[in-house]
């Protein structure tokens, strides 16, 4: 009987300590909320039915705020990839080296903690599903940078939509139908797996950024509708390639597709019986794509001004959220860490490394009266700065406007000078703060490889390979300096291709830091004609600061592979982005790759050659992968 009643005392205090190791806030794990991220991409402010526009229909997004609360003054970057790094560390982008938009200035830095590696510290599943933008090799991938579980693309955008190549976890897969579909049929199942414990899926879409691909059934809603709320620019914009009438149908053809699949999403916690202990998400990355509707608001992706840079913010937590709420405050991209770890319970020695530049607003979601009357937000893209008070906007040429009478920036205001003199001066003091952190490497020598004027001015910054929390590294077309002859399939590198291969003495080259010594299975995905079969392709490795080659691979491609150009046939709108091909992967051998040496550069150079070439022509290049070898 002294041993039973010792026993059961056993068990009790077992059971209170774990308890206490489940916490890290005030609530045990099992009590804590689930959080669903919702990012879409190139949506403007106006692509809602619910924020005005009459051409569409949304039901299911316009439905959190009816269930929930509406952010209707929340401000993101005026591009992707910074939005992005914003949300993830809860500070402004240049502070995290993100400085463009593809050829390594994606990459957050790795001194910057996420959102997701403090949810998963936390106790929770974490998940990506889509569009990353913000660095493709380990470190800086999504796995390793909190994310569990990850189903998508890295680059900056895509250049087909259906069946796609895609990567699960760093390993190529090919994707099932339409892209977002896709996206939300792994989101759904990585839910249902996970319902028993709390999750966090961040669901980063990649629509309706071009090119301009949906599905026949949401299209044809669209294909001869006439739009009846064009801005006026958007005679001008009907000039350029591309962006006309089939431009914006297209686009909002795909807003209601991702509205489907949100609601996919929400019928799935409501099947589990977790709605009300979901946090659910939904925000845009920048401004709309294109001239459509944006209910008045000047600019669009790429600007500073409202229109590039204001986006709904619907946040639905039926558990604590009183619907129809609505928050008047200015808040932003960056505010979503601070305040979703609150909402969450999860502690502030387990959020951020650094100092948030966001403020959590979760008292206000919960309705309580906060005053942030004094509080700016800044707005930064290609060294235009601008900022945003609660009543005010100066924008980057440094001219006022009264938001509360004027959100369509169309009457500057004159008579309000100590108004004006104090925002110039906060602009001032965030870019020598914030700004001057942005260091932007110097750039590589010009290459004939596409770009303005046939050149790639491309810079050089080392991409890591071989980090221990990945065997794979994707070393693609779109990272790579050229030389001679080779040109890229397009000038916006995020998904091209190179070819013209013509001369031997030309080359392709990565310039990478080898984070750990060993052997690597190399393998190029590659496009080759028959006639040209028996081409030789060599790939060596040298150290910078070191004479000579360090280790090489070289083997002959003895079968073709040949493809036709991908894309067109789906297109609604003219693209400006590079069609794709299907590539085929050739397994060249093992190199031996060395990490550099104490006292010498990080930085070594990888170089792809044609040692032998057939009819006077090579391969067709996309994608080098070397998977570490155990």
């Amino acid at each position: 009987m002294l041993h039973s009643l010792s026993h059961f005392k056993f068990i009790i205090l077992l059971v209170f300590v774990c308890n206490l190791g489940l916490a890290s806030g005030d609530e045990v794990l099992e009590d804590r909320p689930n959080v669903v991220v919702f990012l879409s991409d190139d949506q403007g402010y106006g692509d809602f039915s619910y924020t005005g526009n009459k051409d569409l229909s949304t039901p299911n997004i316009d439905g959190l705020a009816r269930d929930g609360a509406f952010a209707e003054n929340f401000y993101v970057c005026p591009v992707c990839s910074p939005t992005r790094a914003e949300f993830l560390t809860g500070r402004y982008h240049p502070r995290g080296g993100v400085y463009s938009t593809s050829a390594g200035g994606e990459r957050l830095d790795l001194d910057e903690r996420t959102i997701a590696e403090a949810f998963k510290e936390a106790g929770y599943a974490t998940a990506a599903f889509g569009k990353w933008h913000n660095g493709m090799q380990a470190p800086y991938h999504p796995n390793s940078r909190g994310f569990d579980e990850y189903y998508g693309f890295c680059s900056g955008h895509w250049g087909h939509y259906f069946d796609s190549m895609l990567e699960h976890n760093g390993e190529l897969v090919r994707g099932n139908g339409y892209i977002v579909d896709d996206f939300t049929d792994h989101a759904i199942k990585f839910i249902d797996d996970n319902r028993n414990q709390p999750f966090f899926v961040y669901l980063p879409y990649n629509i309706p950024h071009s090119p301009m691909q949906v599905a026949d059934e949401y299209w044809d809603k669209f294909a001869d509708k006439s739009l009846t709320q064009m801005p006026p620019e958007f005679e001008k914009a009907q000039k350029q390639k591309g962006k006309g009438i089939n431009h914006a149908r297209a686009a909002l053809a795909m807003c209601e597709n991702i509205d489907a699949n949100v609601g996919r999403v929400l019928a799935k916690l409501d099947e589990l019986k977790i709605t009300d202990n979901t946090i659910v998400i939904y925000f845009c990355d920048n401004g709309p794509n294109g001239a459509r509707y944006n209910a008045g608001l000047k600019g669009r992706k790429g600007s500073t001004d409202e229109g590039g840079v204001r986006s709904p913010l619907f946040v639905r937590w039926p558990e604590k959220i009183r619907p129809g709420s609505k928050v008047n405050q200015i808040t932003g991209a960056i505010d979503l860490f601070p305040t979703l770890t609150q909402l969450c319970g999860i502690s502030k020695e387990n959020n951020s490394k650094k100092p948030f530049d966001g403020v959590s607003f979760h008292q206000i979601l919960l309705g309580e009266q906060v005053d942030q009357t004094n509080r700016l937000i800044f707005s930064h893209w290609n060294k235009k700065v601008s900022v945003r008070s609660q009543k005010y906007r100066l924008d980057h040429k440094g001219v006022l406007y009264d938001l509360d009478a004027d959100r369509e920036q169309k009457n500057p205001v004159t008579n309000m000078p100590a108004e004006k003199a104090n925002l110039v001066a906060a602009v001032e003091l965030w870019k020598k703060d914030v700004l001057a952190e942005m260091q932007i490497p110097p750039k590589g020598k010009a290459g004939k490889a596409g770009g303005k004027n046939g050149k790639s001015h491309r810079p050089i910054r080392a991409f890591p390979v071989g980090h221990a929390s990945m065997k794979r590294t994707q070393l693609p077309a779109r990272d790579a300096m050229t030389t001679g002859s080779l040109k890229r399939s397009n000038k916006f590198p995020n998904c091209s291709y190179i070819t013209n291969w013509i001369d031997a003495a030309d080359e392709i080259t990565w310039s990478v830091n080898v984070l750990e010594t060993g052997k690597y299975k190399v393998e190029i995905y590659y496009c080759l004609r028959e006639e040209n079969v028996g081409a030789t392709m060599q790939l060596t490795y040298s150290i910078q600061g070191d004479e000579g080659v360090v280790a090489e691979v070289k083997k002959k491609i003895t079968h073709a592979h040949e493809s036709k150009i991908i894309g067109e046939a789906e297109d609604r709108s003219i693209r400006g982005e590079s069609f794709v091909k299907n590539f085929a992967a050739f397994e060249m051998g093992e190199i031996n790759l060395e990490k550099s040496k104490p006292g010498q550069s990080q930085e070594g150079i990888l170089r792809l050659r044609t040692t032998e070439m057939v009819d006077d022509e090579s391969i067709e290049f996309r994608l080098l992968m070397l998977t570490r070898v155990e």
